[in-house]
């Protein structure tokens, strides 16, 4: 796109050379996006899928504080981290993830939540894979809730009191799910998650 102006070139990246949402520009970046993730970068290895949410009452925040939604999964990374390396005794754990921030539901609602694709184990500096066969998701569920509770406290959207009547409910809101699991050489299923989560 050039400036008819000043003559500066933009480089526009949607084919329609629209700045707002295009639902054939998009899925054709899902697609390429799924195939290098898929050829590129995952290794053959068995992937879950993680969605992590949190209670209606915090997701006024997010709507309205966009920045707080790189928070929100970072402290998604930190909690599979947490889990691992409590799991395998691997103080200097690292897991990979790739997440995406969603921030609506299927009615079109505010929900910002976390869609990630995880390993089923962590890599070695050396690049060996370390199998972990089963992940206590009740711990996970619980650091998760400490993740947010702990950043939305340093961010000063909610007090002490907020973070006592969430845990105080039977059905706190907070939930993490890694259901979904890809075997290692499920190579259309990978691609679909991806899609699914781009």
């Amino acid at each position: 796109m050039k400036c008819k102006k000043c003559g500066k070139e933009m480089f526009v990246a949607l084919s329609c050379r629209q700045r707002c949402s295009c639902p054939s520009c998009h899925q054709k970046r899902t697609l390429i996006l799924a195939y290098h993730l898929n050829e590129n970068v995952l290794e053959k290895v068995s992937h879950r899928q993680y969605v992590f949410t949190i209670p209606k009452r915090l997701r006024l925040f997010f709507k309205y504080d966009r920045k707080l939604l790189g928070k929100l999964s970072k402290a998604a990374w930190e909690t599979i981290r947490d889990v691992l390396v409590e799991v395998t005794g691997i103080e200097d754990a690292i897991p990979a993830m790739i997440a995406g921030i969603q921030t609506f539901g299927d009615l079109i609602n505010a929900h910002s939540h976390i869609h990630a694709l995880v390993p089923d184990g962590i890599f070695l500096d050396s690049g060996t894979f370390v199998k972990v066969d089963t992940i206590p998701m009740d711990k996970v569920l619980q650091i998760w809730e400490n993740k947010v509770f702990e950043f939305l406290l340093k961010e000063k959207k909610i007090s002490l009191d907020v973070v006592d009547t969430i845990r105080s409910w039977k059905h706190s809101g907070f939930s993490v799910n890694n259901d979904v699991q890809i075997k290692a050489d499920d190579k259309k299923g990978m691609q679909r998650i991806i899609e699914y989560i781009a």
